[in-house]
Formats: structure tokens, sequence, C-alpha cells
């Protein structure tokens, strides 16, 4: 992999109550839209979920929906993303999110969120895949998380070759640039989980 083509954003279904997540989640979608970037997401059609993947359309990205079929009517299904793909479970969805993904991005939002960017820091962690997490701090909204990992760290729980690699950006104009420098900095990438050796892909 030595082009960044599309980015599964992880984020919620709910729009927050800071304006400035709806705000960061549009200009985030116009930027992939604008630079050729395929979105990967959860196919949603309301909150930051909808609102990032109608910014994608809206200037002209190609949209990939992945949703279980449990929750096609809980978040609303995008019926106008150019392709959606209904999995049997949460278990499918996210297999199929990484597979469709060269890197990732973690906007605000709640406990699914979190646990969709822990499970992919993980895979990361335990030298699964080599693609690019990104943390898009908004207004400091995953500074409890960053702080949770060190102390993690400081308490000897992430240990000497385990170190969980993440990019953050505080601004979403950072987001791309980043992603491209890690993905070209990363001399071996894996298009699916296997056996390897975690490498960093950036400063916390």
């Amino acid at each position: 992999m030595t082009q960044l083509r599309s980015i599964c954003v992880y984020c919620g279904s709910s729009a927050g109550g800071d304006p400035e997540y709806a705000a960061s989640a549009m200009a985030l979608g116009r930027a992939m839209g604008q630079e050729g970037i395929g979105l990967v997401y959860g196919g949603g059609s309301i909150g930051l979920m909808g609102i990032v993947a109608r910014s994608v359309m809206e200037a002209g990205g190609h949209v990939t929906g992945i949703i279980p079929q449990f929750l096609k009517e809980r978040e609303v299904m995008l019926e106008t993303a150019h392709e959606l793909v209904v999995t049997a479970d949460m278990h499918e969805r996210k297999r199929t999110m990484f597979d469709r993904a060269d890197a990732f991005v973690a906007l605000p939002g709640g406990i699914g969120t979190l646990e969709e960017l822990v499970e992919i820091l993980t895979w990361a962690q335990l030298g699964q895949h080599k693609k690019p997490v990104l943390i898009a701090n908004i207004n400091g909204f995953w500074d409890p998380l960053v702080l949770l990992l060190r102390h993690m760290a400081d308490e000897g729980f992430i240990r000497d070759g385990f170190e969980v690699r993440y990019l953050v950006a505080d601004r979403v104009e950072e987001v791309v640039p980043k992603l491209r420098a890690a993905i070209a900095s990363t001399p071996r990438a894996k298009p699916a989980p296997g056996a390897g050796d975690a490498i960093p892909i950036g400063d916390m």
C-alpha cells in the first residue's frame, strides 16, 4: 500500500453537544471527497455518520456504508450511499470495514466508536496490521483516552515492544496529510491481518 485511497471513519450516530464536532465531520468529508479519497463507514444516515458521508458525496467522493442487519433501522441506513454492504453481525461489519480501508480515523462518538477504535489499535499493537490509525481529537474530545493509554504504559500494562501506535490530529485539516505521511513511511503494509511485527506509524 503506497496510496491513501480510502479511509474508514469511526464516529457517532449522534451529532454530540458541541457544534464543532459536526463542523469537523463536514470538513473531513469535504476534504476526502475533493481529494478523491473514498469513505468506508458504518452506513448510518444520522449524527456524525450521516454528516461525514453526505459531505464526501457532495464533494464528489465515493461512499461505502457497511451496516449489520439489526442496525439498519436504528442507525437509519443511508440509502443514497454508492455502495451498501449489509452484514450478518458486528464482527463481519468490522472485518469488512478493515478490508476496505487503507487507514482509520476516529471522530468523536460514543461507546461503539470507542470500541471500534480500541479494537483496531489492539490489532496494530499485536502486529496484525500496519495501517495508520488517527485520533481526530476535536476540542480535546479524546484527551481522556490518550491520558489513559499513557497511564497504562506508565503502570506497566503496555510493555516495551507492544506500544500502542496511533496519530493524533487536533484539526481535521491535519488528518489527510498525516495519514499520507504515515503510509509513505511504512515499508511494508499487509492487505489483511496476519503475523508480523508492529512498527510505529507516528507520534502520540
